[in-house]
């Protein structure tokens, strides 16, 4: 078994479109482990909140069956792929898979995200804090304490 985890983020109508990501990907991949959820600004473009947070499972899958996965739901989310800059229902990145590393075109493991972005680092330190970065080495707790959240704001929410 792999243990996978998954960035979730969405702008659009996102109590809606997180509710159901949630309930697909626990459909298709079995327990799912939930992190508390993160209101932050759009990064890169204008628009409007992101609410974001950190899924993670464990999967006997083959990598490409995982990815296909994901895009599976956020389509069924509504996610119309284009440009990456923009708004959108759902956004489902695969941050590690394992302790695997990869650089193959746009697929990067671990995702270099994780060691850019206030809203991916936190909720992943938030469910799996005393694993380790399998390139930088040290655990995300380590990481997250370390990291400056200067203009990278994050609210954690709840929904209703």
């Amino acid at each position: 078994m792999t243990t996978a985890y998954i960035g979730v983020g969405s702008n659009i109508e996102p109590h809606r479109h997180i509710r159901k990501a949630l309930e697909l990907l626990s459909q298709r991949f079995g327990e799912i482990e939930v992190s508390p959820m993160y209101a932050c600004p759009a990064v890169g473009f204008s628009g409007a909140e992101f609410i974001n947070l950190v899924v993670g499972f464990s999967t006997d899958l083959e990598l490409t069956a995982v990815l296909s996965g994901l895009h599976d739901i956020e389509a069924q989310c509504g996610r119309v792929r284009g440009e990456s800059t923009s708004s959108r229902t759902m956004d489902l990145d695969l941050l590690l898979f394992g302790e695997q590393v990869i650089d193959e075109g746009k697929l990067k493991l671990p995702r270099d995200d994780i060691l850019r972005y206030a809203f991916v680092l936190k909720p992943l330190a938030d469910i799996a804090g005393d694993a380790c970065h399998p390139v930088d080495g040290r655990s995300y707790n380590q990481l997250w304490q370390a990291f400056s959240e200067t203009g990278q704001p994050l609210n954690e929410v709840t929904f209703d």
